[in-house]
């Protein structure tokens, strides 16, 4: 990719936006960025580029002037292709590009790329963890970027031929990909989420399965074979597939694909045990395939298995993931923040061992509840919600017979309210089945402030993990 003085415009001030002028500059491209939010002050922005930066920056609206003579418009993650500046842009002949597509052109090494509706970031965390200690014994670096907050744009450039890049890809930035072509991706699941910006489940599956839209026998690519979308494109894929399992190890032998299983506690690949689950920090049915997903990633890269087994016994949940925090007077408090879709959230209380008073609620991606309610299966004591979603979710809780349900309006009121109602024994849950927009940034920053909240509650904590 060659943009020396070429005109680019970059729509989005965020980390990606910010990252993508910061690379395309650094490449000899006349750089203008954009963003359509009006609050935001130019001189703020400044101090996020590079002190010697010469990227021109509008806010508000966009100047005609700006899109004469332009070669390139790069998106922003959250910036819909349809944006009505977007399709101005299309209109006028200007390509239309994303963040990670921008990265890939000027990377180099090897690519890893994760997507899926839920486990990505505990998945790409992992690989990243094993790729790290392969990296040791034959030489090169391995970079952990993408969705899970370290934009590719932001090393590119650092990146070697001995390089590994390891990426956790969301459908947003999927939707701008065209030359992108990783040498082992994943799918790890499919199921509704982000139809606010995709319409239908229909588009949705289509951005998924984009990730592999370059792939060729030469490559891999691993699938859940338990996820009807995901059995279904390995059927169709262009390149070699590995499918993981925890239900119908039969039937996905029966493809003649080598098939990661599980034989009891034992998760297998193929014939060859990897690691028995007790061995593992990890808890939920749910992280098991997360891990096999790992192994089949990582060994049909050309790891070796002692290798990825010794990794998986060492490593710990990630941030806002089930994640423990602290147990006061008897009882467990668990952030899992990144629940941010029912699905997510189903998962987070089926790790529960313990009767659970739950955080819910917040910012609506026109989900509907149903299967997390029918999940709550008697152990939820009580359902604490807050945020846009509080009334919808209220309504569909007591549609299911579940009425034991507290209204609040901030975190500090969801934490102090837990715990009044959790008795010794229980356990407390944030898995809120909602994004976080709308009363935190993000959902990072709503595991921290919960996280927060329960470390400055007053009694002692009496347990640790």
């Amino acid at each position: 990719m060659d943009l020396k003085s070429k005109r680019v415009l970059v729509i989005g001030s965020g980390i990606s936006g910010i990252n993508a002028a910061t690379l395309l500059e650094a490449a000899g491209a006349e750089v203008a960025l954009f963003d359509s939010n009006d609050k935001l002050v130019v001189d703020e922005i400044k101090r996020k580029l590079m002190e010697e930066s010469r990227v021109s920056i509008y806010v508000g609206e966009l100047p005609e002037s700006v899109t004469e003579g332009l070669e390139l418009a790069v998106l922003s993650p959250g910036v819909p292709i349809d944006n009505p500046i977007v399709l101005s842009l299309k209109e006028k002949g200007i390509k239309i590009s994303g963040e990670i597509e921008l990265a890939y052109g000027y990377g180099r090494g090897d690519v890893i790329a994760i997507t899926g509706t839920n486990g990505k970031t505990t998945t790409t965390t992992l690989v990243g963890e094993i790729c790290r200690n392969y990296s040791k014994t034959r030489g090169g670096d391995t970079f952990v970027v993408g969705n899970i907050g370290n934009p590719y744009t932001a090393v590119a450039l650092d990146t070697k031929d001995d390089s590994i890049v390891v990426a956790e890809i969301s459908s947003f930035q999927l939707e701008t990909t065209d030359t992108f072509r990783p040498k082992i991706s994943a799918i790890l699941n499919i199921t509704p989420d982000h139809l606010n910006r995709h319409y239908t489940m229909e588009n949705y599956v289509k951005m998924k399965e984009r990730i592999a839209l370059r792939q060729t026998g030469d490559d891999v690519i691993v699938l859940n074979y338990d996820d009807p979308y995901t059995r279904d494109f390995g059927m169709r894929a262009a390149c070699r597939v590995v499918y993981f399992t925890r239900q119908s190890f039969g039937e996905a032998k029966g493809t003649g694909c080598d098939v990661l299983h599980m034989d009891g506690d034992m998760i297998m690949y193929n014939e060859i045990p990897v690691i028995d689950v007790n061995e593992m920090h990890l808890i939920g049915t749910h992280n098991y395939e997360n891990v096999m997903a790992a192994v089949g990633i990582t060994y049909s890269y050309g790891v070796p298995m002692d290798l990825i087994r010794d990794t998986i016994r060492d490593f710990k949940a990630v941030e806002h993931r089930i994640e423990y925090v602290r147990t006061v007077n008897g009882v467990d408090y668990y952030n899992d923040s990144k629940g941010t879709n029912p699905d997510a959230a189903i998962k987070g209380i089926k790790a529960m061992k313990k009767k659970t008073v739950l955080i819910g609620g917040g910012f609506d991606k026109k989900s509907s509840y149903d299967e997390w309610i029918e999940a709550f299966d008697g152990k939820v004591r009580y359902l604490v919600l807050l945020g846009q979603t509080a009334e919808k979710i209220a309504e569909c809780a007591k549609n299911h017979g579940f009425n034991d349900i507290v209204m609040v309006s901030s975190m500090e009121e969801a934490v102090e309210e837990c715990h009044k109602l959790a008795e010794p024994g229980d356990a407390v849950l944030l898995s809120p089945a909602c994004a976080s927009w709308g009363m935190f940034t993000n959902f990072e920053e709503r595991g921290r402030i919960f996280k927060e909240l329960v470390n400055g509650l007053g009694e002692q904590a009496v347990g640790s993990r």
